[in-house]
């Protein structure tokens, strides 16, 4: 499913436009991509949690020459599912 196909659905089920739709849900992206960058953690009861995760530095392998390479440590953005989500999918 696509953003196109959420925008669609999410619009029908609460019967407000697709214009209306896409704004929020562009504004929500935008509130969790803020909150993440200033380092908080994003909680959605029941859903789940968008947080950054830091990566640390490690060593590699270049595939190619067979050389080590230095992969420098960063952060990454990651979500972990909430109960209520975990026991609808299964």
């Amino acid at each position: 499913m696509n953003k196109a196909e959420v925008i669609t659905i999410v619009a029908d089920k609460a019967n407000v436009s697709k214009k209306a739709t896409e704004e929020i849900l562009d504004a929500f992206f935008n509130t969790v991509q803020d909150a993440l960058a200033s380092g908080e953690k994003v909680v959605l009861s029941g859903f789940g949690t968008f947080e950054v995760r830091n990566r640390v530095a490690r060593t590699g392998r270049n595939p190619r020459t067979g050389e080590d390479i230095s992969i420098p440590g960063q952060k990454s953005p990651a979500f972990k599912a909430g109960k209520v989500l975990k026991e609808s999918v299964k």
